[in-house]
């Protein structure tokens, strides 16, 4: 596996090629997904939020140059609710977070303190919005292509365990499927 040079930013930070963008692209347009919210995905990622107990959940499409959430809860307050970071937004870059590692590597990824991963202590997330536990699994396809991910993150470390970790990818799997059976008035969940 290749990875785009390191940004010199004092730590390491590697976010990694992806080299399906152009074609998970081209099957997000297909499928009618990556390019504006969907409401039943925000209500999807309100639920696995609950479910997982954390502050933030997301229904991420990546292409080859941001991420976007199609799908998306933040924790409601303002700024004191966020540790006094801002509100992560519909839209980021590529190189912010640990989805695009999820869809490259197509595993599922625990990351109970990203501090203890110097690989991703890095990512700007951390200080940006400061996240420093995540969970994620890849949405894989029945042409086995991996759409984007589901994933939560919260503000302090956590022991996501193996429950956290099968839930997520079960998760994961049962939108894949929903997203494909798609109805004509758009609605799969």
């Amino acid at each position: 596996m290749s990875y785009d040079p390191p940004r010199p930013a004092g730590r390491l930070l590697l976010t990694p090629e992806d080299k399906d963008a152009p074609a998970r692209t081209s099957r997000l347009r297909r499928l009618g997904l990556g390019v504006w919210p969907e409401p039943a995905l925000d209500a999807f990622a309100d639920r696995l939020a609950q479910l997982a107990q954390a502050p933030y959940a997301m229904v991420n499409f990546p292409d080859g140059e941001r991420q976007f959430f199609a799908g998306l809860h933040t924790p409601p307050g303002g700024r004191e609710a966020r540790g006094g970071k801002p509100e992560i937004g519909r839209t980021l870059p590529r190189d912010h977070g640990y989805c695009p590692h999820v869809v490259v590597r197509r595993k599922a990824l625990v990351l109970e303190d990203v501090n203890d991963y110097p690989r991703f202590a890095g990512n700007p997330v951390v200080d940006a919005y400061g996240v420093r536990s995540y969970l994620g699994a890849p949405l894989i396809d029945s042409t086995g292509m991996a759409l984007g991910t589901v994933c939560v993150a919260d503000l302090a470390p956590r022991a996501w365990g193996r429950t956290g970790l099968d839930t997520i990818k079960a998760t994961a799997a049962d939108l894949a499927g929903r997203l494909e059976r798609r109805n004509a008035d758009g609605s799969f969940l």
